[in-house]
């Protein structure tokens, strides 16, 4: 894989949409290039308000890239170009504004770097070159990070792995081209997730991330906007929580508790994995709580594991293996414990699954019968209306009318 090719590629395709800049430091964190006297400013403030110290950790404890924000609201991203498993060089591509910022906003977030001694001088310039940081959308930032990672890596990743400065950062002036449709389905998705505890979210979140990037409010203060988007989706997330069957008390309590470490944050960066822990603890209580006792042991490890891989084809004889008897035994003891067949209950959570992308994305029902395991499109739409009374595109149909 020629890196250097890929990253000038990159280069190239970026310039395509808007100006961003790309620079690289070594293991060590040493900058090797900048190409201007403003990438070399810029360089010098992610390493001041601290981006530079925090990218060298993440990539100690991660591969994935990360986004780094700062108490200006100002963001850079960071990929990683691996060999022998260590870091060799990092990648820092940015910075860039999610929404306009006042010069107001701009004073409070230097207040918060008061200890770090910057010149009058300094400030200034840097206040003068603030003008050359473009305003980008918090979805295609994203974007182009994957792509960087893509580009130094070879590996594909979804939104939902990429360590974000703020999970919900508005993208001030584009919020009017949002499909307000899809935003509703997949938050509909989202909280179907939760509702039911499901698990295996992954693929859902994703999309919703690529879709909406938070609560369209409009104002100057980047981290004001990135708590009401946070706080609005933990009290959906915690309604949602309610009507899946946890208990009031419990989910009001954790709600109470996200909400206010949302608001004891003093930056972006404090914000970064709020969202998704708590998305993440609600479903695994959700979970916990919806799981029948009325179940075996060895009947709910089954359960859990269809509801896990139901983008592969299960069979009797793998669930036997995985609890550890033999497949007459395990297939009859499933049909006394939940009513169901194996086979008709594999059918009936993947038609569930279906709905809920069906609901929450464009995919077309080819590729949804590839993801879920289903032999033909033919065999996946039989299925279906089966379960659902309806074809896959009747349902899609239907929905888009509401």
């Amino acid at each position: 894989m020629d890196t250097t090719q890929n990253i000038e590629l990159f280069k190239e395709l970026v310039r395509c949409g808007t100006e961003l800049s790309l620079w690289c430091y070594d293991d060590a964190g040493q900058l090797l290039s900048s190409n201007s006297p403003e990438e070399a400013l810029f360089s010098t403030a992610f390493s001041a308000f601290g981006g530079k110290e925090k990218m060298l950790a993440h990539a100690q404890q991660s591969t994935a890239p990360v986004q780094l924000g700062s108490a200006l609201g100002i963001t850079w991203g960071a990929a990683f170009e691996w060999a022998d498993g260590r870091v060799k060089h990092c990648y820092v591509l940015g910075p860039v504004f999610f929404s306009d910022v006042s010069m107001k906003q701009m004073e409070h977030g230097f207040n918060a770097y008061n200890g770090l001694e910057l010149s009058v001088a300094w400030k200034k310039h840097f206040v003068e070159a603030m003008d050359k940081i473009p305003v980008s959308h918090n979805i295609l930032f994203a974007r182009y990070l994957l792509m960087l990672h893509y580009c130094l890596t070879g590996e594909h990743l979804r939104a939902s792995d990429l360590v974000l400065g703020s999970a919900a950062t508005t993208a001030g002036g584009n919020n009017a081209h949002r499909d307000r449709h899809k935003v509703w389905m997949a938050e509909q998705a989202l909280l179907q997730m939760v509702r039911t505890g499901d698990l295996n979210y992954k693929d859902v979140l994703n999309n919703s991330m690529l879709i909406s990037n938070g609560v369209p409010v409009q104002g100057r203060d980047p981290l004001r906007q990135g708590k009401i988007s946070d706080i609005v989706f933990i009290s959906i997330t915690c309604r949602a929580a309610i009507e899946g069957g946890l208990s009031p008390e419990e989910a009001y309590a954790l709600g109470d508790t996200y909400i206010q470490s949302v608001e004891s944050a003093t930056s972006l960066d404090e914000l970064r994995t709020l969202p998704s822990t708590m998305y993440d603890d609600f479903i695994r209580r959700v979970h916990k709580c919806r799981t029948n006792p009325s179940l075996s042991r060895p009947v709910q490890q089954c359960v859990d594991y269809i509801e896990m891989h139901l983008d592969e084809r299960i069979r009797a004889e793998d669930l036997a293996a995985l609890v550890g008897y033999s497949e007459y035994y395990i297939t009859r003891k499933f049909r006394e414990e939940t009513h169901y067949f194996i086979n008709d209950y594999i059918k009936f959570a993947k038609i569930e699954r279906a709905k809920v992308l069906l609901t929450s994305t464009d995919i077309s029902t080819l590729e949804l019968a590839e993801r879920l395991g289903f032999a033909t499109r033919s065999y996946f739409s039989q299925c279906f209306k089966q379960v659902a009374g309806v074809s896959p595109a009747e349902y899609r149909a239907k929905l888009k009318k509401k």
